[in-house]
């Protein structure tokens, strides 16, 4: 069986697929990567499906040996990487020999780095996901974040698929590590803290001055924020009046305010149900950028409308699937 040794774990290294849906109903987290940015293109720059296994790590990563020799893949946040102390490049597929130490060291920008294997992680599915439910303690390996010693289990190669060309270079050169051609991976560029929001259930709800202030003032990110939810401090957002709700469920980017005033943004972690009013939801296309945030960033809101939202969605799928085809084309190059 083709494994991934861990020599070390790493801050908080967890296996995430798309996530688990369909059980919110019975109080299960969906969990799932933070950037699905980052998760959906690292499985692409590898020739994975979208919904393949990849390990996410927070602040900083692991360092891992494969049993095989394994293409990988590197995306979301800059950390010092590199293979048998060579520097490994992001955005493009890279093959390293049986063996060689890949060492993912502290980030120097943004919060999470998302690791593709070809192939994918394997662990067993739990409720139709291999996304880890670290809070519930089961799903990815153990249900657990990675330890020291841990052999994580790889999907085996498709049988009878061809050695693609940069395995064969590979064999041919006796280098320890070869990539393949670079693909653009960047998002489009934005003002730096900007997320678009649409405005929630509750909006009105709200004071005047408070939804002046949730678009106008910037808030900061706390350390208090986790993958359960982005906790923010600054202007406080107070009711017109007070206002009774029945817990409903929630969704990934629900900007929810609870009685102090200081927004939470509901990231992939979330509780099932929620009965906070809800001033907004980022729109999905800026949920990337969000979960890339760290304590003390400053972040601003911008009210759009649902049709804005659909709109910036479409645009995040049509740059993800140009590129799922140019990284296929890289692969065979």
């Amino acid at each position: 069986m083709r494994t991934m040794l861990v020599d070390r774990p790493g801050m908080l290294s967890t296996l995430q697929d798309t996530g688990r849906l369909g059980h919110q109903q019975y109080g299960v987290s969906v969990n799932g990567p933070m950037d699905e940015w980052s998760h959906r293109v690292a499985n692409a720059l590898v020739g994975n499906p979208e919904d393949a296994a990849v390990l996410e790590c927070t602040l900083n990563g692991p360092r891992l040996s494969f049993s095989e020799h394994t293409l990988v893949a590197l995306c979301g946040a800059a950390m010092n990487v590199t293979a048998d102390g060579q520097p490994v490049p992001y955005g493009r597929a890279v093959l390293l020999r049986r063996g060689v130490v890949l060492d993912i060291g502290a980030r120097t920008a943004g919060a999470r780095l998302y690791l593709a294997v070809r192939g994918g992680l394997a662990p067993e599915s739990v409720l139709g996901s291999r996304s880890t439910n670290v809070r519930a303690g089961f799903g990815g390996f153990h249900g657990r974040p990675l330890r020291k010693g841990d052999h994580v289990p790889l999907s085996p190669p498709r049988r009878g698929a061809p050695a693609l060309p940069i395995e064969r270079r590979m064999v041919q050169s006796g280098l320890p590590m070869l990539s393949a051609l670079p693909v653009d991976v960047a998002q489009p560029a934005r003002r730096e803290g900007l997320l678009r929001v649409i405005p929630g259930p509750h909006w009105n709800a709200f004071t005047a001055s408070a939804r002046a202030d949730f678009e106008r003032r910037p808030y900061k990110v706390t350390p208090q924020s986790d993958r359960m939810g982005i906790r923010l401090q600054g202007p406080a957002l107070m009711l017109d009046s007070p206002l009774e709700l029945v817990s409903e469920a929630t969704v990934f980017g629900t900007v929810q305010v609870p009685p102090d005033g200081q927004p939470i943004v509901l990231m992939a972690d979330r509780q099932s149900a929620g009965g906070y009013p809800k001033i907004g939801y980022v729109a999905s296309a800026d949920l990337p950028l969000l979960a890339q945030a760290m304590p003390g960033d400053e972040l601003y809101f911008e009210a759009i409308t649902q049709a804005d939202a659909e709109n910036a969605w479409q645009d995040f799928e049509e740059r993800l699937q140009h590129l799922r085809r140019s990284a296929a084309q890289a692969l065979e190059s």
